[in-house]
């Protein structure tokens, strides 16, 4: 039935893929800054709108749901919670939310495919392929979203880390001790770099709670799982064990790492003339050849036309 109607199947899939990228971008594309997450702390009903309201109890009830597929395994759960927290996920109940929501991707297409079979527009074989079908997507989708959130974090903290550390650096020459410089610099770079001054105000806090300095930097550096933060975790931390000069060697750091920005755009730019060949291949020349080889098609199908009447 669906093989002999093309129009309703790709009506069907173009339908479910629109569905599916809806629920991505109302579950999945919000800013966890540091203010944010303060007020969801509070819980201060007079500040929620109704929009609000109803988007935590939808978090609420897709925790309760994801709740049931938790890993009993402790290394599984603290897997599962590392990666969700490289992508940006910090909150409490990130986990079960995440698990909540792969359950409903895989869910809610096998009963749309039996809800067709039902009411006729499906067999229940193809239903219950095209639901599978539309469930495996759904499962695979949230981890391959993660880890474009993990890159793009990635990303964005590599390009501002040279310029904080610039400024670091202005900072502890001036007279300021390392976490007056974090908190210094999380405010100088807010406008140019959101992300990054958001995790250095969480660095901070972290510092007033007890943790050392090094500490502090190394479960940043966990948060995004970058070498280059971990080598600068491993700087402070030795700074602070030997004594060394930590003005010197984050100078050094930040060389290195404006160095290697370099290199990447460099890489970048060497990839453009490959990525461009594709869409020349596939538009720009068929139309050139359209445009070229046209009129010399029509002339000769008249030649050949005219050949035939003699």
């Amino acid at each position: 039935m669906l093989t002999s109607n093309p129009t309703l199947l790709f009506t069907i899939v173009v339908l479910a893929g629109s569905a599916l990228a809806l629920i991505f971008m109302m579950l999945f594309t919000r800013d966890f800054n540091v203010e944010k997450r303060m007020d969801v702390v509070s819980e201060n009903p007079r500040t929620k709108s109704p929009s609000s309201q109803a988007h935590v109890a939808s978090q609420k009830g897709l925790s309760k749901l994801g709740a049931v597929l938790m890993p009993e395994d402790s290394a599984k759960a603290n897997r599962l919670k590392t990666r969700l927290t490289q992508a940006g996920l910090y909150r409490q109940h990130s986990s079960a939310f995440y698990l909540g929501v792969k359950m409903i991707l895989m869910i809610v297409p096998m009963a749309v495919g039996v809800a067709l079979s039902g009411v006729g527009m499906l067999t229940l074989l193809e239903g219950v392929l095209f639901g599978a079908a539309i469930g495996v997507v759904g499962n695979v989708a949230p981890g391959l979203w993660l880890s474009h959130l993990k890159k793009s974090r990635q990303k964005q903290v590599r390009r501002a880390m040279p310029d904080a550390l610039d400024v670091i650096v202005i900072c502890l020459e001036g007279g300021l001790s390392l976490p007056g410089s974090l908190k210094k610099v999380s405010e100088e770079i807010k406008t140019a770099h959101p992300l990054l001054a958001d995790e250095l105000c969480i660095v901070q806090r972290e510092i007033q709670l007890g943790r050392s300095t090094g500490e502090a930097l190394r479960q940043f550096a966990n948060r995004f799982d970058a070498e280059e933060l971990r080598s600068l975790a491993s700087v402070v931390i030795q700074a602070e064990r030997f004594g060394a000069s930590i003005v010197n060697a984050f100078r050094v750091h930040a060389d290195s790492l404006r160095m290697r920005r370099y290199q990447y755009a460099e890489a970048q730019a060497q990839k453009a003339p490959v990525k461009l060949i594709f869409p020349t291949v596939l538009c720009i020349f068929p139309a050139l050849y359209i445009v070229l080889m046209g009129p010399a098609g029509v002339q000769l199908l008249e030649l050949l036309k005219n050949l035939d009447s003699l």
